[in-house]
């Protein structure tokens, strides 16, 4: 999927930190987002901030559902739902339901962070860990002209759905 106009993106989880912090830097190693973890809150709640603190995507774990489910929010108004499926043989995959005909489905290693994001099986993102190596830091690639933000905010829900035992999640 490396291409010339796809965007790079470097996600590093903070080690020591209250609730789920994570900066986001773009390949030159700046600051592009901030996913601020909101500690002590029933059931994972994240707001996705561009560097100035305004908020692009609020992220709210769904409560009493089947299986991980997460709803991501873009002014008050919900824009995906983030479901991991339950009944897959031999692999998991992750659907990310927005509204209208484009929904994405994730599929691979999640993980090792090793999987892609596709839409009527075209990739449009890719995460990978394999281009890093420090641990619990992992690239994701978004195709050009893709919803960035809403791609991100899709990884890193994955990233608490496959991980929600580590730091007591």
């Amino acid at each position: 999927m490396t291409g010339e106009d796809n965007v790079r993106y470097v996600m590093k989880q903070k080690f020591l930190s209250w609730g789920d912090d994570f900066t986001i830097q773009d390949a030159e190693g700046r600051d592009a987002f901030f996913v601020d973890g909101k500690a002590f809150s029933i059931g994972a709640k994240l707001s996705f901030q561009d560097m100035s603190g305004n908020e692009l995507l609020f992220i709210r774990q769904k409560l009493l559902s089947r299986g991980p489910t997460y709803e991501i929010y873009r002014g008050g108004v919900q824009v995906a739902v983030v479901k991991k499926e339950l009944f897959t043989l031999f692999h998991c995959t992750f659907m990310v339901d927005v509204p209208g005909p484009d929904d994405l489905v994730a599929e691979g290693d999640f993980l090792d962070h090793e999987y892609v994001f596709r839409r009527g099986g075209t990739p449009v993102a890719t995460v990978s860990k394999q281009w890093l190596s420090w641990t619990d830091t992992y690239g994701v690639e978004v195709n050009d002209g893709e919803d960035d933000a809403l791609l991100l905010a899709s990884a890193v829900v994955v990233d608490m759905a496959c991980h929600e035992n580590r730091k007591g999640r």
